[in-house]
Order: C-alpha cells, then sequence, then structure tokens
C-alpha cells in the first residue's frame, strides 16, 4: 500500500487562534459549538470536521461568517478524516481548551496556537490521516534573563499571572 506525505499549510489571519484536532462522531460540531458558546460568552469562532464516512462531508458551525468560511476551506484542504479546526478571535485557546478537552467525542488534540501551522497528512487509498504538526519555528537559543523578565511580564500583562 503506497503512502503519500503532504504539508497543508493552515491559512488565517494573524490575529487568529486556531485548535486542530480528532474527534470520533457527527454529533461533534453540535457538542463543541456548545462547548466553546459556554466557556466564552460572546466567544468569535469557526468550527469544521471532516467526517470520515457516510457521506463525507466538511460539517461545520461557528459565529463569525468569515471564520466558518476560514475553517471549512482548511478543514477541507486537511480532508482527513475525523479532524476538526475551530478558529478563535478575541480569545486564546487557553480559555476554551478545558471545555473542548471535555467534549466525549474529542480524542485528541494536535496544537492549539496562533503560530503559522503546517498539518503534516498521509494518504492511502483508504484515506488521509493526521501525522501530526510544525507549529512554529526552530528556537534560536535559550532564553537568558531578559527574556525571563519579558516572558514574566507578557503573562502579567494578559492577566495571567498576578
Amino acid at each position: 500500500m503506497a503512502v503519500t506525505l503532504k504539508a497543508v499549510l493552515i491559512e488565517k489571519p494573524e490575529d487568529v487562534n486556531l485548535i486542530l484536532g480528532q474527534a470520533h462522531f457527527i454529533k461533534t460540531v453540535e457538542d463543541l459549538h456548545e462547548a466553546l458558546v459556554t466557556a466564552v460568552p460572546g466567544i468569535k469562532f469557526g468550527l469544521a470536521f471532516c467526517e470520515a464516512s457516510g457521506p463525507c462531508l466538511v460539517r461545520w458551525s461557528g459565529t463569525d461568517e468569515a471564520l466558518v468560511a476560514a475553517a471549512r476551506t482548511n478543514a477541507s484542504a486537511i480532508g482527513a478524516g475525523h479532524s476538526f479546526l475551530v478558529l478563535l478571535k478575541g480569545c486564546f485557546p487557553i480559555n476554551v481548551l478545558p471545555a473542548v478537552r471535555q467534549v466525549s467525542e474529542v480524542c485528541t488534540i494536535f496544537c492549539a496556537t496562533a503560530n503559522d501551522v503546517e498539518v503534516i497528512v498521509a494518504e492511502t487509498e483508504r484515506g488521509r490521516g493526521i501525522l501530526g504538526v510544525v507549529d512554529g519555528a526552530v528556537p534560536t537559543g535559550i532564553e537568558q534573563d531578559a527574556d525571563i523578565a519579558e516572558r514574566t511580564s507578557l503573562l502579567r500583562r494578559f492577566g495571567y499571572k498576578l
């Protein structure tokens, strides 16, 4: 059996965060939608899920038309069965990840980031699967005292630390 590997770049605006994962059932779209709007009232997101059997459609939902359209386009490009993509604006994945993980259909979270992401996809005659992700750039060095001070200051500006 032949396997073809490809890297799919997730196309999104710079100020948009994403969560890429794998789930296992058609009700994933509704359950993720409920989890997201419950976790952050007024949240702006787009969500798409690649159905793995039956009609094999890209199922979708969301609260922001542009994010929904981008999620559908990216999910179609990835095309891996049971994968889902959530695009977030105005909040961070950390605000919703606990709720996403609690959705009973969610099996795996591959990444949650604002970085540029390439999804490494394997394709066989049976379909496609996600092998992993490339999330961000290669480190340029080791954190120094000034970098530590900047990191801790940033966390406090965001309100994540006192």
